[in-house]
């Protein structure tokens, strides 16, 4: 009888052992799955901070060092709402040395209250609905032979390209823009890091 009480204690054991060895590996592959689909194996580093997943576009720029004039701009909009919303949205997100390119005085103009409705016209030219990772732009412009069209949430196009191994945006104005980081996922999309401010006619 003890030894029956034994043997049986050990079996109890293993099954525990292995029950939960079963509970890690669904966990792990679980959380596996659920990075791959938002990206989330690696954090992105942009402006010095890692870029989350879990959070929104909104929450990732502000600790972004490059996209200081960004947000002050999305907050001088008063698009801070709009962009925390679900979305899902893709985001050509300009940098500073980007603003800085404009001529001389142009961002403190366009921060001006009076000047709101412009500055909501160029920022929402960088967002497109939906959200677009760089696979699903490659097959866009493959689609497009070699270019691909996306609506913006101001209305007017964009043209998505490649180049130097690299997706290239072009705007209504003729300008371009490289796509510098790629596929920085948000909670409600993505962002894609651009070096160039895109201005709609």
């Amino acid at each position: 009888m003890k030894k029956l009480a034994t043997l049986l204690l050990a079996a109890t054991a293993l099954a525990a052992c292995a029950q939960k060895d079963d509970m890690q590996g669904s966990m792990d592959k679980s959380g596996m799955a659920m990075g791959e689909m938002h990206g989330m194996s690696e954090p992105v580093m942009v402006g010095g901070s890692p870029m989350l997943a879990t959070k929104t576009i909104v929450d990732n720029a502000v600790n972004s060092a490059d996209h200081t004039t960004l947000v002050a701009a999305v907050k001088a909009a008063g698009l801070v709402e709009t962009l925390q919303s679900p979305g899902p949205f893709t985001v050509f997100a300009p940098t500073n040395e980007a603003f800085d390119a404009l001529p001389a005085g142009t961002v403190d103009t366009l921060l001006k209250p009076e000047n709101k409705a412009t500055l909501t016209k160029i920022l929402t030219y960088h967002v497109v609905p939906g959200r677009l990772d760089s696979a699903d732009l490659m097959k866009k412009i493959k689609a497009g032979g070699g270019t691909a069209t996306l609506t913006t949430v101001e209305g007017e196009p964009l043209t998505v390209m490649t180049g130097m191994g690299k997706v290239i945006v072009r705007d209504t104005s003729g300008n371009v823009a490289d796509v510098t980081i790629p596929d920085v996922h948000q909670s409600n999309g993505v962002i894609h890091v651009v070096d160039a401010v895109l201005v709609p006619k």
